[in-house]
């Protein structure tokens, strides 16, 4: 009889640490200088009118090329900047005692069959007809 070799496993958890690093939003104040307007109202004379006799002028249509102005607009995206608060994570190490595990084998002589294959000898019985050889002897006497 051979002797069996029972393996028991044991499971022990082990926690797993996730760490994420978070980056640190800093805000800075910055001074921009915005100049003044002042406005200053100047007070002009305006002289009276007098009604004045004008003599007839015949106005006369002149065709005048007037250049066009086209106006192309172009949109630019301005980014809206936004403040959040960032939550400071603190990371703390933690001793984990992880025990050992030795394991010791026994090497174990298990015997192999061998499968032969013979070969099926079979004796057939066959009827052969002999020719029988019949001597006939004479006697001469001399």
């Amino acid at each position: 009889e051979v002797p069996q070799i029972e393996y028991v496993d044991r499971v022990v958890p082990v926690p797993v640490q996730k760490q994420v690093q978070v980056p640190m939003v800093q805000t800075v104040q910055k001074h921009v200088e915005v100049p003044q307007v002042e406005y200053v109202d100047q007070v002009v004379h305006v002289p009276v009118q007098k009604q004045v006799h004008v003599p007839m002028v015949q106005t006369v249509q002149r065709h005048v090329e007037v250049p066009q102005v086209e106006y192309v607009d172009q949109v630019v995206h301005v980014p809206l900047q936004k403040q959040v608060q960032v939550p400071m994570v603190q990371t703390v190490q933690r001793q984990v005692e992880v025990p050992q595990v030795q394991f010791v084998d026994q090497v174990v002589h298990v015997p192999v069959q061998k499968h032969v294959h013979v070969p099926m000898v079979q004796t057939v019985q066959k009827h052969v007809e002999v020719p029988q050889v019949e001597y006939v002897d004479q006697v001469v006497h001399v």
